[in-house]
């Protein structure tokens, strides 16, 4: 397994924590230097806010931990193609690489949606790898929507 496999596959297990608690199972996990900074899944249920997405929740942990706003050498893996406020949030942040998992083809902004990287008012566009444990996070997704449909 590559290195940044297992910071996925940490990711995935961060999702499947936030599925537990009854969220959009999504998970995040903040790289610097080869170290998890600060990892999270989903909390808008748990913290009554709808901007408490996996990412947004690792950038501000990170930034809190590290003492500065920008996070030029992270590495952010998610699950999930981060939506329009994420990528702007990564872009805000200047993370240096954007590893997700599943596309989101209804409401992401990186490869699919509005294509916030590809904008020409977007000021910093990290590196962009896809598909990384795709089928695992897409199966979690499917089935947790699954079974709340079925409850």
């Amino acid at each position: 397994m590559a290195k940044n496999d297992g910071f996925m596959a940490q990711a995935l297990q961060e999702a499947r924590i936030a599925a537990e608690r009854g969220e959009i199972p999504v998970g995040a996990v903040l790289v610097v230097d080869g170290e998890i900074v600060a990892r999270s899944g989903n909390r808008t249920r748990a913290d009554n806010d709808v901007t408490a997405h996996a990412e947004i929740a690792v950038i501000r942990d990170a930034s809190k931990r590290l003492g500065q706003e920008r996070l030029a050498g992270a590495d952010l893996y998610v699950t999930l193609e981060p939506c329009t406020m994420c990528a702007g949030a990564i872009s805000f942040a200047r993370i240096r690489r954007l590893y997700y998992g599943a596309e989101d083809p209804k409401g992401g902004a990186v490869d699919n949606g509005v294509r916030f990287y590809r904008q020409p008012t977007c000021h910093h566009v990290p590196d962009v790898y896809s598909g990384l444990f795709e089928t695992e996070a897409a199966a979690m997704l499917v089935q947790f929507f699954k079974s709340r449909r079925e409850s």
